[in-house]
C-alpha cells in the first residue's frame, strides 16, 4: 500500500528491503516508544525510503533509533534547544528540519505529524497522518 502511494505521488524514490519485527522491537525499545500502525507497516514494507537527492523521506529503523537518540543525549542540543524527549523524529527536509511525531506521556497517541525547525526550535503541525505527511510533503503544499 505504501510503495504503491508513495510511486503515485513521485517515482523518484528508493525502497528498501523490509524491516524485520526484530528491527522495529529493537527500535521501540531503544527509543522507549511503541510506533504508530502506520509507520511499523510502512517499515514493514519498506526499511526506510530515500527521496531525491538520497533524502531520507522516511528513515529507517536504524536511523530512527540513531537520531532520536543523539537529539535527546548530546549536550551540543540540550544546550541550544528545549527537550526532545517528547517527539520521534522519522524524517528529514534536507535543510536542518526534521519531521516527527509526538510523545505524550510515553505514548504516540495521535497520528499528527510535526516539524521541528533547527533555527528556532520551533514545532509546528504538518499533517494529520503519516499518509497525509507525504502526499503533501511530496506535492509541495508543506513548505518549510
Amino acid at each position: 500500500m505504501w510503495r504503491e502511494l508513495i510511486e503515485a505521488l513521485n517515482p523518484n524514490h528508493t525502497f528498501f528491503d523490509a524491516a524485520t519485527s526484530e528491527q522495529i522491537s529493537d527500535l521501540e525499545n531503544e527509543v522507549a516508544v511503541k510506533l504508530p500502525e502506520e509507520l511499523r507497516n510502512l517499515l514493514l514494507e519498506s526499511n526506510g525510503i530515500w527521496g531525491e537527492y538520497q533524502l531520507g523521506l522516511i528513515w529507517s529503523t536504524e536511523e530512527i533509533q540513531k537520531r532520536n537518540l543523539e537529539m535527546r543525549t548530546l549536550k551540543t542540543y540540550k544546550d541550544i534547544y528545549m527537550p526532545f524527549d517528547n517527539l520521534l523524529f522519522i524524517a528529514d527536509a534536507g535543510n536542518g528540519d526534521l519531521f516527527a511525531y509526538t510523545i505524550i506521556q510515553g505514548e504516540i497517541s495521535r497520528a499528527d505529524i510535526f516539524a521541528w525547525s533547527h533555527e528556532n526550535d520551533s514545532r509546528i503541525w504538518v499533517a494529520p497522518s503519516l499518509e497525509k505527511y507525504l502526499e503533501w510533503w511530496l506535492g509541495g503544499k508543506i513548505q518549510l
